[in-house]
């Protein structure tokens, strides 16, 4: 990892005119153009950039993330050296994006002997390229050796160094477009080994290593039900009245499944046990059959939640699920890159639908996973993510007290960014909707807990405001929260009567 021949075209006026022609690497077009930022939230310095308005940045472990113009961007290479190497030895590298080491050296070397023939009856490379390696020390590498490295490095641009634009927030996308494993693959890696070793352990005590630790379990339990035996029938009845410890899980439900398939009536009484776990447990298996039940009946309940829940295909398993599982490893920015790209994609359907493009209509646009996706980039911190998936959940629905209930955690999201004044518009939005007669699913704000937390995060906002010495945003903000606090009725207005008290006390420390 050094960037030591970054160092020398600094010192070189002559190397670097040669790297920016004809190798396109040109010390002085660094400028993006637009603000980006790496969703990692990972350091990102621009060196270098193109004649077409690509620029070359050093990411915080020296790897150099190559972005063009039209919104494509991926890893070049592990250092600014290795990158040099392979702008210089293939300098219509950008053509040979999609090969790999798979194609073969003949058709390698025909691409490039192609490219480059054409480049010769302009200027000669040959020689300007070996000039410029010996200027800068680098080796002599094959083109087929380098299109190993190109290739390498594209494929380590994700999850580390995903790309965004930094005001709007969506994601660049891939600059080589090579097959990726599903997120289900490395999510899944643990459970299947733990899998392995559960079914070559014997009996209980050798299960509990696993068995006892809930993430382990729980990856088991999803492991088994993509890769399932007959021989597995003890391990899963250890594995459900273990899980059930965590009350309902969806990894409880799939056990039960995975036990029933079985078809055994004499299995009726675990599962009666787990399901009387708790009052969750009750209800979420509440349609297991009798305790006096058959086995057919038992086989073909485990049957109809299989096919309406499960299943055996883990691409058909809901994203959300294995975002959960990735975060719950620690696996955060493989989880966050699945999150922002079904996000942008969802964005991307909203904006077409708008235009009136084709693809665009209302019946291929599923917009229901927003409200989820603000839930889980919540749970990674990501705050921007969250509010840009907010953002345009509230404003699809289309009920008063759907939109107020979205707005309100929209004007959360914001104060908690720092975008007071958007927050303060968001929370004048709300009252608007609050005062239109026109939808009764509101009429009941006023004594139950929306309209709690409606006065709360009126307040809430207000103390912001004051903190960043915006007295007249928070006098006026007050007054609306008061007026607010007017309306509500019995233990709604009560637990709100403190937070107001101290509110107006520190907006009167403003002078």
């Amino acid at each position: 990892m050094t960037d030591h021949a970054l160092r020398l075209l600094r010192q070189s006026r002559s190397a670097a005119e040669l790297a920016a022609f004809p190798f396109d690497f040109d010390l002085d077009r660094a400028d993006h153009g637009e603000e980006v930022r790496l969703a990692s939230g990972g350091e990102l310095t621009p060196v270098a950039g193109d004649g077409t308005g690509g620029t070359f940045f050093v990411c915080a472990d020296g790897s150099v993330l190559y972005a063009d113009s039209e919104g494509s961007a991926g890893i070049i290479g592990s250092s600014v050296d290795e990158a040099l190497e392979t702008v210089i030895g293939l300098p219509g590298w950008h053509d040979y994006l999609d090969l790999s080491p798979a194609d073969g050296t003949e058709k390698i070397l025909a691409r490039v002997a192609e490219t480059e023939q054409e480049m010769r009856e302009d200027f000669d490379i040959d020689a300007e390229r070996a000039e410029l390696r010996g200027a800068l020390g680098l080796p002599e590498r094959s083109p087929v050796e380098l299109i190993g490295l190109l290739h390498k490095a594209l494929l380590r641009t994700e999850p580390d160094f995903l790309l965004l634009n930094a005001e709007e927030g969506g994601a660049y996308e891939r600059l080589g477009r090579h097959p990726r494993p599903p997120l289900w693959e490395p999510v899944l890696a643990r459970g299947r080994a733990d899998l392995a070793e559960l079914r070559s352990g014997d009996g209980p005590a050798a299960w509990d290593a696993v068995a006892r630790d809930p993430l382990r379990r729980r990856l088991a339990l999803r492991a088994a039900q993509f890769d399932r035996a007959d021989g597995d029938l003890g391990l899963l009845r250890h594995l459900v009245r273990c899980e059930a410890e965590s009350s309902m899980t969806d990894e409880l439900r799939l056990g039960a499944v995975l036990v029933g398939l079985h078809g055994l009536a004499g299995d009726l009484p675990l599962l009666h046990e787990v399901r009387d776990t708790d009052f969750d447990t009750a209800c979420g298996l509440s349609e297991l059959p009798g305790s006096g039940a058959p086995g057919a009946e038992l086989r073909q309940w485990a049957l109809d939640m299989d096919a309406s829940m499960f299943g055996t295909d883990p691409s058909d398993e809901p994203l959300f699920t294995w975002t959960e599982l990735a975060r719950a490893q620690g696996m955060t920015e493989l989880a966050r890159v699945a999150l922002i790209r079904l996000l942008d994609e969802i964005d991307l359907g909203l904006y077409q639908h708008r235009i009136g493009r084709p693809g665009g209509t209302p019946e291929a646009l599923d917009t229901s996973p927003l409200r989820g996706l603000s839930r889980e980039f919540q749970e990674l911190g990501d705050r921007f993510q969250a509010l840009r998936a907010q953002r345009l959940f509230a404003g699809l629905q289309d009920t008063a007290w759907a939109r107020v209930s979205a707005r309100l955690d929209q004007a959360r999201l914001e104060r908690e960014l720092g975008q007071l004044p958007q927050a303060t518009a968001t929370l004048e939005s709300l009252r608007a909707i609050l005062t239109d007669p026109r939808d009764t699913s509101l009429r009941l704000w006023h004594g139950v807990n929306l309209g709690r937390y409606i006065a709360e995060e009126h307040y809430a906002l207000t103390r912001a405001l004051a903190d960043a010495d915006l007295p007249e945003e928070a006098r006026a903000l007050l007054a609306s929260a008061d007026a607010i606090l007017g309306e509500l009725s019995g233990n709604a207005a009560t637990g709100v009567r403190e937070l107001a008290e101290e509110t107006a006390e520190r907006v009167r420390d403003l002078g």
